[in-house]
């Protein structure tokens, strides 16, 4: 691969990196004896860094979300000729991509109708407790505002979102929080909290508990990841999603689920709730919607939800009282129209069933090989492995050792993700989230990748 860059334009770089740059998620000490990683270019599956070292993309660009892969000069174009047209105006008007990717993407949504732009996954389930809260006050008396979250799950980086986050390192020292939101215990069966058969009632009978101890007249909705991401790809058991909307109707509990890692297609279906057959009132999703491209989240609503909003116009305090400035950007649909059509003309969703199916499979051979790989789980492009230190006591392995194992992929050129500083004790679940567009090649060096790793760590 070469780099527009001179080798002495880079070094400038990488040191202009070190001097101003303040990275997500890192602790900048180490940068004080070491080169901060700089990525430089993006084709297909992969990656070169500024030293021109290349790397197996296994994460979507590390946090799930370049789900058709770099370099699609297709969105870019699409984003450019956008941009001379029309680069902004505000939500409160509509532009052209706006109103057609909207259009687009209720097609692949059955019995939801209405789509609000914003520009974050946190922004967009933001949105949804503002909606929650607001349809509290004026149509319950100011009932039914409290927010139900699930221990595990995470939604966002705001106060608001993060007193939803089920995962308590990510949450500390931001405190305290607003009140009204409570956890419902996590579904991992492979931790399981009770010893029953129909493992995934049990744990959405839970929710049920949690509603009557609270009064269910004061619970507005809940919150849920379809597929838990960052807190351990953790796949709900048969029965749990049919069993989580019976008790949300019968308890007239809105119903939201976050799809800002499973939608567009990172399950094998457009969007991860649609694997279950339920109906929900709220769907928000970010990360996959663009692939990167530019910036867009969205909440999207049942007609229903959005008829709540729409009472006379003497009302002066019924409609949704919110903006997001950069909701009114065009770059983001006019990416998402031109990425949906890609995931569509390209057969990715079926591309993701299939590298879905070999990417378990590799996985599975792999725990037959080490003992360190306690359980295995996912779905579609979507996966995980559990590392524990005795399969028999499931006791977790230690963080350090699961990031070496992150780390010694990372120098053979294969980027791979793992929990981390989220779950005290529980930071031991490798991520695997590659591109819809991964090859079965692809698929087999990521996990030749892990193997090698695996060997060499616990040797």
């Amino acid at each position: 691969m070469t780099l527009d860059l001179s080798v002495n334009d880079l070094t400038h770089v990488v040191e202009a990196d070190r001097a101003h740059v303040w990275h997500h998620l890192s602790q900048h000490k180490g940068y004080e004896t070491a080169d901060p990683r700089v990525f430089v270019e993006g084709k297909g599956m992969r990656l070169w860094d500024a030293t021109g070292k290349e790397y197996l993309d296994g994460v979507s660009g590390g946090v799930w979300t370049v789900n058709v892969g770099y370099g699609r000069e297709s969105i870019a174009n699409a984003v450019r000729d956008q941009l001379i047209k029309l680069n902004y105006y505000a939500g409160a008007a509509g532009t052209v991509p706006g109103a057609l990717f909207a259009q687009r993407l209720i097609e692949k949504m059955p019995g939801l109708t209405r789509v609000y732009y914003s520009n974050s996954g946190s922004e967009a389930n933001e949105k949804v407790y503002k909606m929650v809260r607001q349809i509290s006050h004026h149509k319950h008396g100011g009932k039914k505002w409290k927010i139900l979250y699930r221990d595990r799950d995470y939604h966002g980086t705001t106060i608001g979102t993060l007193a939803t986050s089920g995962q308590p390192q990510r949450a500390a020292q931001y405190g305290p929080y607003p009140d009204g939101f409570v956890a419902v215990p996590h579904c991992l069966e492979y931790r399981a909290q009770w010893d029953v058969e129909n493992y995934g009632q049990r744990a959405a009978d839970a929710i049920e508990e949690v509603i009557l101890r609270e009064g269910p007249d004061t619970v507005g909705a809940i919150v849920l990841e379809p597929v838990t991401a960052g807190g351990g790809v953790i796949v709900p058991p048969e029965g749990y999603w049919q069993r989580v909307q019976e008790i949300c109707r019968k308890y007239d509990i809105l119903l939201h689920i976050d799809e800002v890692v499973c939608g567009l297609g990172r399950t094998g279906t457009w969007f991860g709730y649609q694997q279950y057959g339920i109906e929900p009132d709220f769907v928000t999703m970010a990360k996959g919607v663009a692939s990167g491209y530019a910036a867009i989240s969205c909440t999207v609503t049942s007609e229903r939800v959005f008829e709540m909003f729409k009472d006379s116009p003497e009302d002066t305090m019924s409609y949704f009282r919110d903006i997001s400035t950069f909701g009114g950007c065009t770059a983001g649909p006019v990416a998402a129209l031109e990425n949906m059509r890609i995931i569509e003309e390209e057969n990715l969703l079926e591309n993701t069933i299939a590298m879905g199916d070999r990417l378990m499979d590799n996985l599975t051979t792999l725990m037959d090989k080490h003992a360190v790989i306690g359980d295995v789980r996912g779905k579609g492009l979507f996966c995980g492995a559990e590392l524990v230190q005795d399969r028999a006591t499931k006791e977790p392995m230690d963080e350090k050792r699961v990031q070496a194992v992150v780390a010694d992929c990372m120098a053979q050129g294969v980027i791979i993700g793992a929990t981390n500083r989220s779950l005290a004790g529980l930071n031991n679940t490798l991520c695997l989230s590659p591109a819809l567009i991964a090859s079965a090649d692809d698929i087999d060096n990521i996990t030749n990748a892990i193997d090698r790793a695996l060997t060499k760590v616990f040797a």
